[in-house]
């Protein structure tokens, strides 16, 4: 008896020992956290608004991943689907990636009964607002339709949000409302509207102004400006990536579509540049890296302490030359990249590239990836997706 009573002492000494320290101690260092856990960041709903494009497409995978509920509208004006009354391929394709559902409707920004249906429909948290037309070259050439579709398309969005009380959103913005740099990195402390060279980073400088003034106005709004540089590569698996309708406006697509035959040569937009080898600098950020820093902006905006709004840069602080990229993507492919030099596009500049130290130090977010990541993934998607969405995905 005495001996199955000090056995029964010890066990629960041991267990109350293993219950207060063991624990708490694995919670501290995480190593007791489950991925179940993990999912369990987010629990609210995010509608997605150009959320079958390429860099809504990504961000609406890392939402599905830790556990938001993802509603998703696009116009399929930058995405491709069978028929209108279809979800775009890209969703389908975030669907086989995480094993969740996505919620889409297939609605113009501009549409202010659709768009209100919508949130009527759903009891919608936050909003992350992609929705834009976005080349520079075309932006230049039709800027009125550039106006209409992203400057009025977002006081149509605002208007809606503010009417169903929903006043949380992370705004997709750019490094182009810093126009021509005046030094270099761009810190967010750059003056932004001066010299933009583009109809593109004119609207987005605007959309931005038209979010201050929200918050100035209503302290109820809370809003994050993401300005990031140039987006390339693709998820990993090689389902989702970018796919320009007609000749891609962007390097990286062109680069691939050369390499996998499908474009002659690649035009190189002006070789006079003040750099070190006259092509134009950027600072090139991997899909998912940025993917995951409007994951990190959206946990930081949904803090009950964050008030107004705040702006980021999300890059890599490198910036590589259009020649840079060539060498890089030779090197992941195996291929080799035909290039001509033409004259310069108007609306480019020199070099671009990003401090991003205000991200790292209030998000808890550094871009990861490489250059040569960043094309070893856009081969593996342009290899696996020879025409884009248009066909199924070989060896997915």
């Amino acid at each position: 008896m005495i001996t199955m009573l000090s056995l029964l002492y010890k066990s629960t000494y041991m267990f109350v020992v293993f219950y207060y320290a063991i624990v708490p101690l694995g919670y501290l260092t995480k190593w007791w956290i489950t991925d179940t856990d993990e999912k369990m960041k987010g629990n609210s709903t995010i509608l997605v608004t150009g959320g079958a494009g390429y860099v809504g497409s990504h961000t609406v995978v890392e939402l599905l991943k830790n556990n938001y509920t993802v509603i998703a509208i696009d116009n399929l004006v930058n995405c491709y689907a069978k028929n209108n009354n279809e979800k775009p391929e890209a969703l389908k394709r975030v669907e086989r990636i995480t094993g969740e559902k996505v919620i889409f409707y297939n609605v113009d920004i501009r549409d202010k009964e659709a768009l209100d249906k919508v949130f009527k429909s759903h009891k919608i948290d936050s909003v992350i607002h992609f929705a834009a037309l976005k080349a520079v070259g075309e932006s230049v050439k039709i800027p009125l339709t550039y106006y209409q579709n992203n400057i009025g398309g977002s006081g149509t969005l605002f208007e809606v949000m503010g009417n169903n009380g929903v006043k949380k959103l992370v705004f997709s913005s750019s490094a182009t409302v810093y126009g021509t740099p005046q030094f270099l990195p761009i810190t967010e402390d750059h003056p932004t509207g001066q010299g933009c060279t583009n109809p593109y980073g004119k609207t987005k400088y605007f959309v931005e102004e038209i979010l201050k003034d929200l918050c100035t106005s209503d302290s109820e709004w809370k809003v994050i400006l993401l300005r990031y540089f140039n987006p390339v590569g693709a998820h990993e698996s090689g389902l989702i990536g970018e796919d320009p309708s007609g000749i891609p406006n962007n390097l990286m697509p062109y680069i691939s579509q050369v390499a996998v035959g499908r474009r002659d040569k690649l035009q190189v937009f002006g070789n006079d540049y003040p750099t070190p080898d006259g092509t134009g600098v950027r600072d090139y950020i991997h899909i998912t890296d940025l993917a995951i820093g409007h994951l990190k902006a959206l946990e930081k905006m949904l803090q009950p302490t964050f008030t107004s709004w705040k702006a980021y840069n999300l890059g890599t602080g490198c910036g590589y030359s259009v020649l840079d990229v060539v060498k890089a993507f030779e090197k992941a492919s195996g291929k080799q990249v035909k290039y001509e030099i033409v004259g310069r596009r108007e609306g480019d500049i020199a070099e671009c590239y990003a401090d991003a130290s205000v991200a790292k130090r209030e998000l808890n977010w550094t871009a990861k990836k490489d250059i040569l990541s960043m094309c070893q993934d856009t081969w593996n998607w342009q290899q696996k997706n020879p025409k884009g969405f248009q066909s199924p995905c070989q060896g997915c």
